[in-house]
């Protein structure tokens, strides 16, 4: 039997091992094509910086330790202490498989199976984090319309006055009607946000098909003691 030259074998060796070390490098991506798959992400996070909505702005996080982007403070405490630094590996991981890089962290996202479009997510938030990133497309996990701007609503939906009886709300608002709404219909937000209403005037928004449901926007926690008045005549 013929022996194998020592010097082969360490080049089949090396060979090996540069080929698994290529192919444990994520795939280059897309930034465009990325900005199209971002849309999946829309609903809970923005790449405007300071832009916060369920999740932290995604605007400047390459590069940067998991769980401090500035002005985010809803982090789950393993992501808050968390030693991860975030660029092509580390993000290929999370957007594979959110769960295995930080356990037990709050994020719902089951993850994104198809490297190639992982690879141009990566693509597109490391062109965010120089600003050039092109404006993400709207995905098929978009929650809804965008938000309105609660500083412009007109009088019809600016709130004057809050009465709760038994089970029920009476919401005034500033052009005089009064409408009534089951306890359970009703929900009593706040949004501090540039879009959010002006402080004293909250906002009446609709939700549901029907009509018979709503939120009440405050400024502040506070204004909502301040406003609701328990009172059945």
């Amino acid at each position: 039997m013929r022996r194998i030259p020592t010097i082969v074998v360490i080049a089949l060796m090396l060979f090996m091992f540069r080929a698994g070390e290529v192919a444990a490098q994520p795939a280059q991506g897309n930034p465009n094509r990325g900005a199209a798959v971002f849309g999946q992400c829309l609903a809970c996070h923005s790449v405007e910086p300071g832009v916060h909505l369920s999740g932290p702005s995604l605007a400047r996080i390459w590069g940067r330790r998991a769980g401090t982007v500035e002005g985010f403070t809803r982090y789950s405490e393993p992501l808050a202490h968390a030693t991860v630094v975030w660029d092509e590996r580390t993000l290929d991981r999370w957007l594979e498989h959110p769960q295995s890089v930080v356990p037990g962290n709050l994020m719902t996202f089951p993850g994104v199976k198809e490297p190639g479009q992982r690879a141009d997510l990566v693509a597109y938030l490391k062109a965010a984090a120089s600003g050039q990133a092109p404006p993400p497309a709207a995905g098929r996990m978009m929650s809804g319309p965008p938000r309105p701007d609660l500083k412009a609503v007109g009088a019809g939906q600016r709130v004057r006055a809050i009465r709760y009886c038994n089970d029920g709300y009476h919401v005034t608002t500033e052009d005089g009607r009064t409408r009534p709404f089951w306890e359970f219909n009703l929900r009593l937000k706040t949004d501090s946000s540039p879009l959010g209403p002006l402080k004293g005037r909250p906002a009446l928004v609709g939700a549901g098909m029907q009509g018979d449901r709503a939120s009440i926007v405050f400024a502040s926690p506070e204004e909502i003691s301040r406003l609701v008045e328990i009172k059945c005549s």
